[in-house]
């Protein structure tokens, strides 16, 4: 064993999980290759039917648990959580049973936690030179799409299952998933919660086909993960995008955040100006209650500063909307001919359906207007401001 890194696996209180499910070929290997760094290692037999209890109970100097039903890998990368708690360690290392992953990455992971404490890691794999599987390709991007699109962050690798929690700092959270679906679950709710979650580089092995053993199931698991991504996504974007974006804005004024995003940001001044433009287009458009959902996603594929965004929809704040539906209704009135700047405030039926009608067509109006004039004095005021 490695003494100078199971003497930092102590220090930093860390341990190692392996959740396993009838992988009784490699799982001692995987084992021994981690004994070769630490001790501190939480085997967790997720309910398997082949040989792996018998392997386990020959293995010693191991924290063992488990349970007699499959219950699925994120149950049992749970039930480690807890188990490690118990134990007073304040950080776990996932590692795969089947051989995928190698113990020599171990020390970077820790290296990590001096340097980045609190932070959730996630071994990114070296692809290059590796058969991996096409399903497996394209359930990644698909992964990193979606995790994209719920933080605002970009990570090369969203499914690998080599991993570093700080599980102390995720005690206190309430896990919803138990499948394959959990790992997506625990990265997304990190990064709502403020934890920095990024990406190492480490080795993988794919074994050939007919050696490979998988225990996904492509069209139950792939739903499952559908179904927890549309969740995600809309939780993400009433609730925890803007509250993201709130707490990075936290304590700061109003002339900062123009100084930092807009005057001295790293964008050009269109694409600043294009937020601005479609901030206020958005806040004004008539979807009320999903402006900002519609608008992040968006945002998100013309790749604009979310930030601005954010803060140029806030055109449509409370004060505003009076004023907002007054000229939507003015607009509406001269876009359907009649040219007034009367509004009709009659709760008949037959006056209702007709200034919903104007409202509806003057609204889309004024959005497209407003928009396209911000968009344009932004920019000539981004061109002077570079003057000074």
């Amino acid at each position: 064993m490695d003494k100078t890194i199971a003497q930092e696996f102590d220090r930093l209180k860390c341990c190692v999980i392996i959740p396993t499910y009838n992988n009784m070929q490699t799982l001692l290997d995987v084992i021994n290759d981690v004994k070769g760094y630490t001790s501190n290692i939480i085997v967790v037999n997720d309910g398997s039917t082949d040989a792996t209890e018998e392997i386990l109970s020959k293995v010693e100097g191991i924290e063992k648990a488990g349970y007699p039903l499959n219950k699925g890998k994120g149950f049992a990368i749970r039930t480690g959580f807890k188990r490690a708690l118990e134990l007073g360690f304040d950080y776990a290392i996932t590692i795969d049973s089947d051989g995928q992953h190698y113990a020599k990455d171990l020390p970077a992971f820790i290296k990590e936690i001096d340097e980045n404490p609190d932070t959730l890691l996630i071994g990114s794999r070296f692809m290059e030179g590796k058969e991996q599987p096409k399903s497996s390709g394209f359930a990644n991007k698909f992964s990193n799409f979606w995790f994209g699109v719920e933080t605002g962050l970009t990570l090369p690798d969203t499914q690998s299952g080599y991993r570093l929690y700080p599980i102390k700092a995720l005690e206190k959270k309430k896990w919803f998933c138990s499948k394959y679906e959990f790992e997506i679950e625990v990265i997304v709710r990190a990064a709502w919660k403020g934890i920095e979650v990024k990406c190492i580089p480490i080795d993988v092995y794919y074994p050939s086909p007919e050696e490979r053993v998988t225990h996904f199931r492509p069209f139950k698991d792939f739903v499952r993960i559908s179904v927890l991504n549309t969740i995600l996504v809309t939780l993400a974007l009433l609730i925890h995008r803007p509250r993201m974006i709130l707490r990075e804005f936290k304590g700061k004024s109003l002339k900062e955040i123009i100084r930092t995003q807009i005057i001295n940001g790293n964008e050009t001044k269109a694409k600043i100006a294009a937020a601005i433009g479609f901030g206020v287009f958005m806040g004004i458009f008539p979807i009320w209650g999903y402006q900002l959902l519609v608008g992040f996603l968006i945002v998100h594929w013309l790749k604009l500063n979310k930030a601005v965004f954010f803060v140029a929809a806030n055109i449509s704040l409370p004060p505003m909307i009076p004023v907002i539906l007054y000229l939507s209704y003015v607009m509406g009135s001269f876009l359907m001919g009649q040219g007034s700047f009367n509004v009709d405030t009659e709760l008949t039926i037959t006056s209702v359906s007709a200034n919903l009608k104007q409202y509806l067509i003057g609204a889309v109006g004024l959005s497209v207007t407003m928009g396209a004039l911000f968009y344009f004095v932004s920019y000539f005021l981004l061109s002077f401001s570079k003057l000074k």
